[in-house]
């Protein structure tokens, strides 16, 4: 199972932001839409994440409630209540199938895998968490046991979307990636989700 953790407070971005767009998507199904080609899917979304919460009711994607309290109490009630999962954090956008792929053959379902890169492979305007000499990535196998590290190879898992301007650079890779086509990147005021059919029409 993988589950996507969407349930944080946005501290830092000041707007919750699974349902953020970047390139006319919201943020959260740019990994969902990865997941789901891999495996049964799941994603947690708290009481900081109403318009989440309503997304996902819209488009009938699965979904659970935490508390909310933080990173680590949630992953320890959802290892609690699921036992060992894949987690990704929702502001990851460029993840792909074959990194879920990766993570997903390497578990064993007994140690905790931490997702990393080499540093010589990151982007050098990405600012990532840097532990033991590798950047750490938001993709990672939760269980009971241990932990070992899991190199991937893909430099984009080092962009988590957590500031304004970090959103305005996934929007610009996103512009280089799929085409230069692209519509606002934040919510206005009675923001409305879009229906996952709604996505791929013009702004």
């Amino acid at each position: 199972m993988i589950i996507i953790l969407a349930g944080g407070k946005s501290t830092r971005m000041g707007k919750e932001k699974p349902v953020l767009r970047i390139a006319n998507k919201p943020m959260l199904l740019w990994v969902y839409e990865q997941a789901s080609k891999v495996d049964e899917v799941l994603v947690a979304v708290s009481r900081n994440t109403p318009k989440t919460k309503e997304f996902c009711i819209k488009e009938r994607i699965p979904f659970v409630e935490t508390s909310g309290k933080g990173y680590v109490h949630d992953i320890q009630e959802l290892l609690r209540e699921f036992g060992p999962f894949i987690s990704i954090s929702a502001d990851v956008p460029f993840v792909k199938a074959s990194d879920f792929w990766l993570i997903k053959k390497a578990f064993d379902g007994k140690t905790s895998l931490t997702g990393v890169l080499s540093l010589s492979i990151v982007p050098k305007d990405l600012n990532p968490v840097v532990y033991k000499g590798y950047a750490i990535v938001g993709l990672n196998a939760v269980a009971e046991e241990g932990e070992e590290f899991l190199e991937f190879t893909n430099p984009l898992l080092a962009l988590n979307v957590n500031t304004p301007e970090e959103l305005k650079r996934a929007e610009r890779i996103a512009s280089v990636l799929f085409g230069k086509h692209t519509c606002s990147t934040s919510p206005q005021a009675g923001f409305s989700p879009p229906r996952h059919s709604d996505l791929a029409r013009p702004c």
